[in-house]
């Protein structure tokens, strides 16, 4: 792995051995709240990380109290007096950062615990698989705030994740959602004790490490392109083409031997 971070104020990055990235918010005396220096940093380390051989992501906040807590209200004035371009900027520096995260070629694995408010929700929707603790609790607390439930990609997200009807309720009353109604609505993938999070997530990372990496890019990209097109030709003909490349790896020729030899496969991503 090739990974070259910028320096960071509000965010930490750890190398774990397996090709795993460790990427937390590290603001924990303020519950990691965002503000606008932490959403130019998820863009510049994303940016770093798209690039680098990682194999899978773990997302998390510092310290014991949250996992992110949403935009700084100490902060939020900043937004008030800016004009309609100032503020249009920031807000593609703020989205452009959650993207990038998002868009990843490689999984993200999300491990929050305490609350994941605003723009925490929203970040925590940029991961693949999100891993809560019992004391994790959502809100898309936007209208609380007098802004809508359009923000940072979080009308898109949650609406395909958990649907219309439930992201409607929870994006109009701003109202919290714990963590044992997250994992029925399907907004969390499970609930995990607290003391075990970061470890189940380490544990998936490295299951997904063990796999062929063009495999798991290749599925993350069929999974995430095929929510954004309404034709179920259009998807089977992605899949088509990205099966149709795989087979040209080494992988896969490699899996197949080690099958038959009954032996673990020793994967290159070539």
């Amino acid at each position: 792995m090739n990974l070259q971070i910028p320096e960071l104020e509000t965010l930490t990055v750890e190398e774990l051995p397996g090709d795993i990235v460790v990427l937390r918010m590290n603001r924990p005396d303020r519950m990691n709240s965002q503000t606008v220096k932490m959403f130019t940093e998820y863009g510049l380390a994303a940016r770093a990380l798209r690039d680098s051989g990682a194999r899978a992501l773990i997302l998390t906040g510092t310290g014991e109290r949250a996992f992110c807590a949403g935009f700084d209200l100490d902060e939020i004035d900043v937004i008030t007096t800016m004009g309609v371009r100032e503020f249009l900027k920031f807000q593609e520096t703020a989205t452009g950062g959650i993207q990038g995260i998002r868009h990843l070629p490689f999984p993200v694995i999300a491990a929050i615990h305490g609350p994941a408010t605003g723009g925490g929700l929203a970040l925590s929707l940029a991961a693949d698989i999100r891993l809560a603790a019992p004391t994790a609790k959502f809100s898309a607390a936007f209208v609380k705030v007098g802004l809508s439930v359009g923000e940072l990609g979080t009308s898109y997200n949650l609406t395909r994740l958990i649907g219309p009807g439930r992201a409607a309720e929870i994006g109009y009353t701003g109202r919290i959602v714990k963590a044992e109604e997250a994992e029925r609505i399907g907004l969390v993938n499970r609930i995990v004790p607290t003391e075990e999070l970061f470890d189940a997530a380490l544990v998936m990372a490295q299951q997904i490490s063990e796999n062929s990496p063009g495999g798991v890019r290749m599925s993350k990209r069929a999974i995430q392109c095929n929510q954004e097109i309404t034709s179920y030709a259009a998807a089977l003909e992605l899949e088509n083409r990205g099966q149709a490349l795989m087979t040209r790896t080494e992988d896969m020729p490699e899996a197949l031997a080690a099958f038959k030899e009954k032996r673990a496969p020793q994967f290159t991503g070539r």
